[in-house]
């Protein structure tokens, strides 16, 4: 298991796109052929069980209970950065994801692309990545290479360069589920980095809500609430909506959009026709560099 509870997380979020491939297609709010593959074999009998209904829903309920809405925003945002990235495609000579974790965007995308895929994350969880593709797909795509960095430490940008990266190219940046994680001195060093990107690179990243962070507005999860920020301490950064342009903008990013749980809701829930809400507690974020 891992030894600091930052790594652990990285679990969560592909359990949830794993459990989602259960549902039929049409029901399906975000689609990755490969989540369950890349989880420990303990999670892959967990996510298996779940192609029964029954538990199915009974997990989603359970995730619901602890933090209402937060099933369909994990699930959303991933759907959201696969549907920018995808459209960003033509316009983009390489993709760097933040945080990488055990997400399998980077695996999907090499069969049909040769773009250049730079997966960031701690050390650990880069270790273990690099033991998760070879058991699932022996030889990794030679378009993907794993940079492990600390976010809090390195020089983001040398030590992508280091790995082959580089910086006059136009990158679509992913950075998902990771900016709470980090102290607000961490994430302006990370935006400060992202400012070195070229021009018309884009840049799709989550947070979570400042109240929720000052534990002003717990939007009905106080039980994540004392999981995150009480118990555990690992939540510790976060931006209100309406400050997000200003708060990106002295690092040459604008904004082009932002997706709430208004967005989430009819642009991907509603049309499955599943009985979910979403949460006003996490954000996306789309920017382009100028």
């Amino acid at each position: 298991m891992a030894r600091n509870p930052e790594a652990q997380t990285a679990f969560g979020p592909m359990v949830l796109s794993a459990v989602e491939q259960h549902e039929p297609p049409g029901r399906r709010l975000v689609d990755d052929e490969l989540a369950a593959a890349f989880l420990p074999a303990a999670l892959r009998l967990f996510v298996g069980a779940t192609r029964f209904a029954p538990l199915r829903r009974a997990v989603i309920g359970a995730s619901e209970r602890s933090g209402p809405g937060m099933w369909a925003n994990i699930a959303c945002r991933k759907q959201y950065i696969d549907d920018n990235l995808q459209q960003a495609l033509g316009d983009i000579d390489a993709v760097v994801i933040l945080g990488a974790g055990f997400d399998t965007r980077a695996y999907r995308l090499a069969p049909g692309s040769d773009i250049p895929v730079f997966e960031v994350d701690q050390p650990l969880n880069v270790d273990r990545k690099k033991k998760v593709v070879a058991r699932v797909l022996g030889t990794p795509p030679a378009s993907v290479r794993l940079v492990p960095v600390d976010f809090e430490r390195d020089d983001l940008m040398a030590v992508l360069a280091a790995h082959g990266y580089r910086p006059d190219g136009r990158t679509f940046f992913a950075w998902e589920g990771v900016t709470q994680y980090l102290t607000e001195p961490a994430v302006r060093a990370t935006f400060a980095q992202l400012a070195q990107a070229a021009p018309g690179s884009r840049l799709d990243f989550t947070y979570v809500r400042r109240e929720f962070i000052d534990g002003d507005e717990l939007y009905g999860a106080p039980v994540l609430y004392r999981r995150m920020r009480q118990r555990r301490q690992v939540w510790k950064f976060g931006l209100v909506p309406e400050e997000v342009a200003d708060f990106i903008a002295p690092y040459g990013w604008r904004l082009i959009e932002q997706a709430g749980p208004d967005e989430f809701m009819n642009r991907y829930v509603r049309p499955t026709g599943r009985n979910l809400s979403a949460s006003q507690l996490e954000w996306s974020a789309y920017a382009e560099k100028v």
